[in-house]
């Protein structure tokens, strides 16, 4: 039972209740939660309350529903590095994960307006456009959508870009030394055509990375912006303070 001389809310009471079977597997992943009407009875409070603190918890990816179902307990997040400082693909195989990736399509195309700009060419330059979809066990996790100077990487499309990372063919196979990546993270919706390459409904929200990366000659070797999905991904940051 939730203590009603606590001077902390019953609601805040009941979430950190909650929470905690969450955090200590006592519901197990993918198991369904007691009902809200079962809740309220158990803890002493209302259905309203129950709910509200349900749904803040499936706005915060530990809960999901299925109309008809229930409240089932959601996988916890996979935690990630910034893929600039160690790829995707390599941080989540050293975490155990399996991994696949499909190459949706590699085609030349004009440069656009933006990708010139990023890549520092001039519009309308042939470039490489690489779409990937990068998947955990049998669920999409990610889009990548790279763009290459034809010019610098001639016959890409004959590059094995499912068993490898681009990163490493660029590398190896083109001899290129990757100096820097420039990466910024926002947050974007998926539009109709990401939504149903990722398996999600139109709108869901995604963490959107653009990087260009530099080569040690300063020259922009290549321009992505990846797609990832906030429900099953957050990434984390450190840094060294600097003396």
């Amino acid at each position: 039972m939730l203590d009603r001389q606590n001077p902390q809310p019953l609601h805040r009471q009941f979430e950190a209740v909650i929470r905690q079977k969450i955090e200590s597997q006592e519901w197990e992943v993918n198991s369904c939660i007691p009902s809200e009407n079962e809740l309220s009875r158990i803890y002493g409070i209302s259905r309203m309350t129950v709910r509200s603190v349900l749904n803040r918890l499936v706005d915060a990816d530990l809960l999901y529903r299925v109309p008809g179902k229930g409240t089932f307990v959601a996988a916890p997040k996979i935690v990630s590095r910034p893929p600039s400082q160690m790829g995707l693909r390599e941080q989540l195989e050293k975490m155990g994960y399996s991994t696949s990736t499909r190459l949706i399509h590699i085609r030349q195309v004009a440069a656009s307006a933006q990708v010139a700009r990023e890549l520092m060419l001039p519009e309308g330059e042939p470039v490489y456009e690489v779409l990937r979809l990068r998947r955990v066990g049998d669920e999409p996790l990610s889009l990548h959508v790279s763009y290459l100077p034809v010019s610098l990487c001639p016959q890409l499309e004959e590059q094995d870009l499912e068993g490898q990372q681009l990163c490493d063919i660029l590398e190896q196979n083109y001899r290129f030394t990757i100096d820097r990546v420039v990466e910024t993270l926002e947050i974007t919706k998926a539009s109709a055509e990401e939504a149903q390459l990722l398996a999600v409904r139109p709108g869901v929200p995604l963490l959107f990375l653009e990087q260009i990366v530099y080569d040690q000659q300063e020259r922009r070797i290549e321009y992505a912006k990846i797609l990832l999905l906030s429900h099953k991904i957050k990434l984390r940051m450190e840094y060294s303070r600097p003396c």
